[in-house]
């Protein structure tokens, strides 16, 4: 039932933010294991309390309510940038909001953080592996296997 619930909430964002790019847990991965291109630059648009459970390695906390859109002004225009949050919705707001302040190359990452850890991929808190995410709240955590769960 999770999986099911969860592909539909994928498909609910998707006809939602209908311009936003996508990127798959797999193919963010690839990215990331590269080292013949340049890493994308991670935006974690989750709470500072979601961040400081655990993030993905290298990723910067970024308000997903008010961002500081100013900060990202030295970034070059034509850096792959994914925005990722707990399952999409907070990050394709603000992929949205990246995109009309001029950035390129923005993706959200299809299915969050929870996805991400329900896939077993590694996540990290102050730079050490760590083994559970912030569950957001009690529904939403739903789509988080039990074994990921920080507790709160």
């Amino acid at each position: 039932m999770q999986s099911l619930t969860f592909n539909l909430l994928k498909l609910l964002l998707r006809f939602l933010f209908p311009t936003v790019e996508e990127i798959t847990s797999q193919e963010l991965a690839n990215l990331l294991l590269d080292s013949e291109k340049p890493r994308p630059l991670l935006l974690d648009a989750r709470s500072q309390t979601e961040y400081a459970v655990s993030h993905i390695e290298t990723a910067v906390h970024i308000d997903p309510l008010t961002p500081d859109l100013a900060s990202l002004s030295a970034i070059s225009k034509d850096r792959k940038i994914v925005v990722y949050c707990a399952v999409g919705y907070r990050s394709a707001k603000l992929a949205q909001q990246l995109d009309k302040a001029g950035m390129k190359c923005i993706h959200n990452l299809r299915g969050g953080i929870f996805q991400w850890a329900n896939e077993g991929r590694p996540i990290f808190k102050n730079d050490h592996r760590a083994q559970v995410v912030h569950p957001y709240n009690a529904i939403w955590g739903k789509l988080l296997k039990h074994t990921y769960h920080a507790q709160e």
